[in-house]
């Protein structure tokens, strides 16, 4: 009875037990020393100068020519002016404008009590014999934002970034998870993401008014893009149901059909007059600083998830995949409900292109290169049967994320991209086959 309530724990959660364990290995060899930056590192600093200086001290804040310096320099400048600092100069370049702003002070006659640095700024040079270098200043103190250790893995700009990267790979699933519970395969994905990313990108530019398009304009081409994609799958699924052509052939042809369209459409080059308001649903983040991509993505499982287990639709899925002939001697439509796992799984890869298009703010023929094999791949690590009839949604996207953290783990740990690629064969070929195994248990 334990044995059996096991496997079958492990049957329905064994990748989330997987997903776990990958997530606590790579935050154990990944735990290393951090620092502070940006708006965080200036309030530590300027706590700092509080206690240890008074609320009149005289500062010099030097920070590096980068965003997050950047943060550190404005925040702490205007902190400190608030309690009544002197704030004397601030940097934000190389060593040489850091040394020009000392001796401006020195030549004033100024005296330093702080200078304020990042990490990075702290280990310049300049910094390293001040009362030899400049004797006029005093005994100024260089101060910077304390160390600690975290892992590298566990950072949330690390955990937004694998949600962002795996959100269109995951949204294209969900359709190939239907095709796949079919007992079919759609291996047109990727070109049809490329198709789909050209035309929203062409349609804005000869449309929509290129570079000053209106959000409904845009919106309007990312609309067309999708629904032109999904033409292409109704096709492929009219072609499969009507002439009982294997799957894997004619999406092996749409495939090419669509890879040419986009070559063809976008004239061999990007697409990129389009307005900068376009990054909002690939760059963009609203709710709790989620990105925008995440949150549809999010929303769309959801709703996939009540479709496949709330749904007449979701069972007669189900039941094609298990046994087409039994389904139609049940009554099921046989052929609609595959044209719709086709349709589905199109209109989802062009949703997927438009977030694509959105996030580099063009589009290409190039784009969804190989993207087919990292979707199936997602499907089937989240434990959908390649055989048809078995799978869920969230077992998809349980899936995708696994991929995506065995990637980004490689990625801080320095993993290079070749054994990257052998790395996620064997993930997926394990898979495949502990599926197999299950089965004939």
């Amino acid at each position: 009875m334990i044995k059996r309530t096991l496997r079958r724990i492990l049957s329905d959660h064994g990748m989330i037990l997987v997903l776990l364990l990958l997530c606590a290995y790579f935050s154990v060899v990944t735990y290393s020393e951090q620092s502070p930056v940006g708006e965080a590192a200036a309030g530590q600093v300027a706590s700092a100068i509080k206690s240890q200086f008074g609320k009149t001290p005289r500062v010099l804040i030097v920070g590096r020519d980068q965003a997050d310096d950047v943060a550190f320099t404005n925040k702490l400048q205007a902190t400190l002016a608030s309690t009544g600092a002197q704030v004397l100069g601030v940097v934000n370049g190389e060593p040489k404008d850091a040394r020009d702003a000392l001796q401006k002070t020195a030549v004033s006659g100024g005296k330093l009590d702080v200078i304020a640095c990042t990490e990075s700024t702290a280990a310049w040079l300049v910094f390293s014999d001040l009362k030899g270098d400049f004797p006029s200043l005093g005994a100024p103190q260089v101060l910077k934002p304390k160390s600690y250790r975290w892992p590298n893995f566990l950072k949330s700009e690390n955990l937004l970034n694998i949600a962002n990267q795996i959100a269109i790979i995951a949204i294209v699933a969900i359709g190939m998870t239907m095709v796949i519970i079919t007992g079919g395969i759609d291996l047109s994905v990727g070109s049809l993401l490329a198709l789909s990313a050209v035309l929203a990108a062409r349609i804005i530019r000869d449309h929509a008014g290129g570079v000053n398009a209106s959000p409904l304009g845009m919106t309007l081409a990312c609309t067309l893009a999708v629904i032109a994609c999904g033409a292409v799958g109704a096709f492929a699924g009219g072609v499969i149901t009507k002439f009982d052509i294997p799957s894997f052939i004619v999406t092996l042809a749409m495939m090419l059909v669509a890879s040419g369209l986009a070559y063809i459409l976008a004239s061999g080059q990007s697409v990129y007059q389009v307005p900068n308001s376009f990054v909002w649903l690939g760059r963009g983040a609203s709710l709790f600083k989620i990105p925008n991509a995440v949150l549809l993505m999010l929303v769309l499982y959801f709703l996939a998830d009540g479709l496949m287990s709330r749904t007449w639709l979701g069972r007669y899925l189900y039941a094609v995949g298990g046994n087409r002939e039994s389904a139609r001697l049940s009554g099921v439509p046989v052929r609609r409900v595959l044209l719709f796992a086709y349709v589905a799984s199109a209109m989802l890869a062009g949703v997927g292109g438009v977030i694509m298009a959105s996030q580099l703010k063009s589009g290409s023929a190039t784009y969804g290169n190989m993207y087919e094999l990292y979707v199936i791949a997602a499907v089937v690590v989240g434990g959908a049967s390649l055989s048809g009839g078995e799978g869920r949604m969230f077992g998809t996207l349980t899936g995708a994320f696994t991929i995506a953290v065995i990637q980004n783990g490689m990625n801080l740990t320095n993993v290079e991209s070749y054994t990257q690629k052998v790395v996620l064969g064997l993930v997926i070929l394990g898979a495949v086959m502990l599926d197999k195994i299950r089965r004939r248990q």
